[in-house]
């Protein structure tokens, strides 16, 4: 066990190209979102802060809104050992930071494909030193991932709530694809597993063949 956790997966010099992967696609999301209407990895109110921005000119809130966001979660990955998806990447690279250029009148990062890829491995491979860096001042010096376990715990308390709402969501969008996000999430159930996950992919499987039109 101790020699895996010196390969590849476990080696705190690969964590900065996961990190910068995953912020590329999603910076590309974005620009994909600011040039074509579609494509950002964000949740819908979140965007919409976004939209608002591109249709005023006015990026200060989802600007603020995103860099927090990845400040305070660039911290809390320093000291818990997490580093939140949602919060920092999705959020803090996706949005944060795309406001903050387009504000400040830089949009090429953002209007240009290759060069969203190129700025959101960057800012990713930053981020996940910046981390590493930190932790080898914080939670290298000890045993105990502090709390690390009660964070895990919360999320995946908070999320056997989402399963009935997304049902919801997806019963108010059309029949077929409610019909799907129930029989996926009752499968899901009968394999003990989290509804959630099953209500969306049951969405989108019976969302693909009966689309509803926008």
């Amino acid at each position: 066990m101790e020699e895996s956790k010196s390969g590849f997966w476990y080696a705190d010099w690969s964590f900065p190209i996961f990190v910068g992967l995953l912020s590329a696609g999603v910076f590309a999301g974005t620009h994909m979102y600011y040039v074509y209407g579609l494509g950002a990895f964000n949740e819908v109110a979140f965007v919409s802060m976004l939209r608002s921005g591109m249709e005023t000119g006015v990026y200060g809130a989802v600007a603020a809104f995103g860099a927090s966001f990845l400040f305070a979660r660039i911290i809390e990955g320093s000291l818990v050992g997490i580093l939140d998806i949602g919060g920092a990447i999705q959020t803090g690279v996706g949005l944060g930071v795309p406001a903050l250029l387009l504000g400040a009148g830089i949009v090429f990062p953002v209007a240009n494909f290759a060069a969203s890829l190129l700025s959101g491995l960057i800012l990713g491979v930053a981020i996940g030193y910046v981390i590493v860096l930190a932790r080898k001042f914080t939670i290298s010096n000890s045993d105990s991932t502090y709390g690390a376990d009660v964070m895990m715990g919360a999320g995946n308390a908070s999320g056997r709530f989402l399963g009935p709402l997304i049902i919801l969501s997806a019963m108010a969008a059309s029949i077929p694809i409610g019909l799907g996000s129930l029989l996926g999430a009752l499968l899901f159930y009968l394999w003990n597993k989290p509804i959630t996950g099953g209500a969306i992919l049951g969405a989108m499987l019976l969302g693909a063949f009966f689309p509803v039109a926008i």
